[in-house]
């Protein structure tokens, strides 16, 4: 049979000069070594940022979010445009999870734990807004139904603010779990091979006893499939939710069938451009050029292509429906979105979000280490612009002329957002630092199946 005939196998998602033991040395191996120059800069510039945004929010809670750009139109602007933002970021850490575990598909080992990592520091982030915007804090706890002294005050179980609330704290528990349990067995190899006695029973202790049996394996897999059975609509349900806290209004850019599926897709989009961001710079940092490799990228670059597609899709639909319905405020919402005051942020929601992922049809760009990284920051750009169009633009000009207004944001509100980068880059250092940031144990795995299929 000529070459010509014979099926040629992928490149294999771990380079085949490595060892089993190799592969724990480079990963394990930097939980003992001392903090790189790279890493201690790092983690020095986001506990800055992160320190100005706790000042920034205690200043607002003190004080009110009076110290807002509120105005009688625009009663969101940027928390829930920032709560949109962070829950979006959080949708691709399950993805990789627990749907590309589902379909078996490889190539999530060498990025799932960093970025079920990035889920919850991502929800963290998105719970800050609502608890800021709650006007008083301190009294959060008056959103979850419980057996209570306060007479018929309860809460309001037709809201989809409250659907939020129980949305995102399922969401969080079922993520925390899934990575917790995924850790398991890499926090037992830790413990085995670290030579401190505090490490060896802080790890002890978190790997719960894992021995390292056939049963125990049999298992550990077991309830990953069943967990990410769980996690999964979880995937469609959260974004889904928060986009009902626009669609089942009456405002019009806002009241629109086309939310969920447009938001879900959306939510993918940004998340995969934010994981492509973690890994590109931890892959340098940590040197797992080795575990994260360009066919890693490559396929979370394609996905970018795809759900970009979608999101186009949804931009034209909003607009051809708005025409074909035949309402005059539909109409005039969305022609005032792309040709009126704020016709800047619309317009860069196009290019970011409909434009640039069109590069990555092309091989050699989406296998373009440095301009992958350029277009994942183009991309959440172009995303946290969309979450301000829908929300800014559709209400700063209302149904009557005499309340329209214009919207923009505080000091105070920009350096909440900023501290929220601060907290998530902050998590994401020390989650580097002390536990595994890449799946040992399934990456071996793979490495194995490739072996075997040489």
């Amino acid at each position: 049979m000529s070459d010509a005939h014979v099926s040629q196998l992928r490149q294999s998602l771990v380079p085949e000069d490595r060892t089993y033991k190799q592969i724990s040395e480079d990963i394990l191996d930097t939980l003992e070594e001392k903090p790189s120059k790279a890493w201690l800069i790092g983690f020095s510039l986001s506990a800055f940022i992160l320190t100005i945004g706790f000042f920034t929010v205690a200043y607002q809670i003190g004080t009110g979010i009076g110290t807002w750009g509120l105005n009688k139109t625009v009663g969101w602007s940027w928390d829930i445009t920032n709560f949109v933002f962070w829950v979006g970021i959080g949708h691709a850490g399950t993805l990789i999870s627990a749907v590309l575990l589902i379909f078996r598909q490889k190539w999530r080992t060498g990025i799932n734990r960093a970025a079920e990592a990035m889920t919850i520091f991502a929800v963290a982030c998105a719970g800050i807004f609502p608890l800021i915007h709650a006007g008083r804090p301190w009294l959060l706890y008056w959103v979850f139904p419980y057996p209570n002294t306060r007479g018929d005050l309860w809460v309001n179980f037709r809201s989809p603010l409250l659907w939020d609330v129980f949305a995102i704290s399922t969401y969080l528990t079922v993520s925390l779990v899934f990575w917790y349990m995924g850790l398991l067995p890499d926090l037992a190899s830790i413990r085995d091979r670290t030579k401190s006695k505090m490490r060896k029973l802080v790890y002890g202790l978190l790997s719960f006893g894992w021995d390292g049996s056939n049963r125990t394996w049999h298992h550990w897999e077991v309830m990953s499939l069943i967990l990410a059975g769980l996690a999964t609509p979880l995937v469609l349900s959260v974004h889904t939710i928060v986009s009902m806290d626009f669609a089942t209004s009456v405002i019009p850019g806002w009241h629109t069938t086309i939310f969920p599926p447009y938001f879900v897709a959306g939510a993918v989009f940004s998340g995969f451009a934010m994981v492509l961001t973690l890994m590109i710079i931890t892959r340098k940092v940590m040197n797992w050029e080795n575990y994260i490799t360009i066919n890693h990228i490559e396929a979370m670059a394609k996905v970018i292509v795809v759900t970009g597609m979608i999101v186009g899709l949804a931009y034209g639909t909003e607009f051809f429906m708005a025409w074909y319905s035949g309402n005059e405020y539909e109409k005039y919402c969305f022609l005032n979105r792309a040709t009126g005051p704020y016709w800047w942020a619309y317009w860069t929601m196009v290019s970011c979000n409909v434009l640039s992922p069109q590069f990555f049809w092309f091989k050699k760009l989406r296998t373009h280490i440095g301009f992958v990284f350029f277009l994942s920051i183009v991309v959440n750009i172009g995303m946290w612009f969309e979450r301000f169009v829908i929300i800014t633009t559709s209400i700063h000009r209302d149904f009557l002329p005499s309340s329209w207004a214009m919207y923009s944001p505080t000091w105070v509100e920009i350096w909440t957002f900023i501290g929220t980068f601060g907290l998530f880059f902050t998590l994401f250092f020390i989650f580097i630092r002390v536990l595994p940031g890449i799946a040992v144990a399934e990456v071996k795995s793979v490495y194995k199946y490739a072996r075997n299929n040489k």
